[in-house]
């Protein structure tokens, strides 16, 4: 059985590590080299970085940063942001970058979801999802959730499975920042439907609820932010809690 893995997330924004809630309201975190050589040594499994403003100021991630970033660490880097080609993944990977994060680009332009699959390897291509209830229909959302579309989150995440992702990352605007749990309703019908990892984004606010996205939304890996940049929540005692509560984690 696979291990569940928790992810701190790095939002950066001119440089600086910056959180908000539901997308807006952005205060200032940390220096983010700094923060990742933390949550290396701290036991987090997994890293991702998101230079969350890149798409819409039409500018591309921070090589440079994601190389400092990769120097400090010895777990695997998620990078996304501004990513719409090959070019920018090559870049990304060269830079120290495990994997590579798309969002916008892919629903604008599908077939790249395969051109970098089939270029790259599916393992290192992730499918951000950014997607809100509207309606009572799950929708996706673009340029950092500030773009609604009509697209349903389940098809779109069929479809980039089919095209060649190897992870989904799903957040919840609903739930972003809120601290009041994880989309664990719509995240297990996810699960269920696709057969790639599937991470849970948006809405850590406490061990439990970290607990709770494994057990009942059926996640693959859980991702937070605040909480762990704010010290909330401290990640060895997480994964403790987790272990007692009979689920497989990497200590």
């Amino acid at each position: 059985m696979l291990t569940k893995r928790i992810i701190p997330c790095l939002d950066i924004k001119d440089g600086r590590t910056v959180k908000g809630v539901n997308f807006v309201s952005l205060r200032d975190a940390g220096d983010p080299v700094e923060l990742a050589e933390i949550y290396s040594k701290a036991g987090a499994d997994e890293l991702v970085f998101l230079d969350i403003t890149a798409t819409e100021e039409k500018r591309k991630t921070l090589a440079e940063l994601v190389r400092k970033v990769a120097a400090t660490v010895n777990i695997p880097f998620t990078v996304g942001g501004g990513v719409s080609s090959v070019e920018d993944v090559d870049v990304l990977l060269q830079n120290g970058a495990d994997k590579v994060a798309i969002n916008s680009a892919a629903v604008k332009n599908p077939q790249l979801i395969n051109e970098l699959a089939a270029k790259f390897g599916k393992q290192c291509i992730v499918v951000a999802i950014d997607a809100k209830q509207v309606r009572g229909q799950w929708l996706v959302h673009l340029v950092g959730g500030k773009v609604p579309t009509e697209i349903d989150l389940f098809d779109w995440a069929k479809e980039v499975e089919q095209r060649g992702a190897g992870e989904i990352l799903f957040t919840s605007m609903d739930h972003d920042g809120t601290k009041n749990g994880f989309a664990n309703e719509a995240l297990e019908k996810l699960s269920g439907m696709v057969n790639i990892p599937v991470i849970a984004s948006g809405g850590a606010g406490e061990i439990q609820h970290f607990c709770d996205t494994f057990k009942n939304g059926k996640a693959d890996a859980a991702l937070a932010a605040s909480v762990f940049h704010f010290k909330e929540i401290e990640i060895k005692d997480l994964k403790q809690e987790m272990k007692e509560q009979g689920i497989e984690v990497r200590l």
